[in-house]
């Protein structure tokens, strides 16, 4: 019986410490690995840490194929020059409303592709596509047979929102969304309501952080107990068929 991980996510880049010597710092970058496939889903903003920490968790650069850039601001694409500084050569997928400016500097290194609505970017894989928000986003969403895990950079269109249009893709349940749900300036009463909104769409298991707000981190914590999975730079998520015992 095979032991190995239908799916890894390490935290590469987050606000808080997870495991000692690497370092943290705001903004996010995680790397997913499934079926054969690397993928490196935002670069956090300090590109030495990004390479720094990845060095110090054994990730080899060589082996991203892709990196998925959930949206403009620095403290999910500031990693990126340095990553590209390596001999790394990942396509690089962008949302159509990035600037022309960043788009053309990149594509001066890597192939550059921008986003359309469901796109895969290997079998079981699949972003959201550009999705309105105070800022243009996109999420990532990956199908295990536990369900859809949902990686989201900062859910500046609305948490519930990606959730929703995941489910318009997929039939399978909600296993897992992580990454930042960007409740940080909400009410109590606001973060109640979404809390309620997750288990209306049966999200199974939660891991907030980045810019989400302790207030929120600490509500999702308590209503979900041990379906919580704390989130930090360093953390390493694996995901196993329940027949071969799931460890995630």
């Amino acid at each position: 019986m095979s032991t190995q991980a239908d799916l890894t996510i390490t935290i590469i880049y987050e606000n808080s410490l997870y495991e000692p010597g690497l370092t943290a710092g705001w903004g996010f970058a995680a790397l997913i690995e499934y079926q054969g496939h690397t993928l490196l889903f935002d670069t956090g903003a300090d590109g030495e840490a990004l390479v720094a920490n990845m060095a110090a968790l054994n990730i080899d650069p060589l082996a991203i194929e892709s990196v998925v850039l959930s949206h403009i601001h620095h403290d999910h694409t500031g990693g990126l020059d340095a990553l590209l500084a390596t001999p790394a050569r990942p396509e690089v997928i962008v949302l159509p409303s990035f600037p022309e400016a960043f788009k053309r500097q990149v594509a001066r290194t890597v192939t550059v592709v921008e986003a359309t609505p469901d796109q895969i970017t290997a079998d079981g894989i699949f972003t959201t596509g550009e999705m309105n928000g105070s800022t243009p986003e996109q999420a990532i969403a990956i199908e295990i047979e536990q369900g859809m895990v949902i990686v989201t950079g900062c859910a500046h269109p609305g948490i519930v929102a990606i959730i929703e249009r995941v489910k318009e893709t997929s039939d399978k349940p909600i296993h897992l969304v992580l990454g930042g749900f960007h409740l940080k300036d909400k009410t109590r009463a606001e973060i109640a309501s979404i809390i309620q909104a997750f288990r209306r769409l049966g999200v199974e298991r939660v891991g907030p952080c980045h810019c989400t707000g302790e207030q929120a981190i600490t509500a999702f914590a308590e209503a979900y107990g041990d379906d919580f999975v704390s989130i930090g730079t360093g953390t390493i998520l694996e995901f196993q068929s329940p027949a071969d015992s799931a460890v995630g």
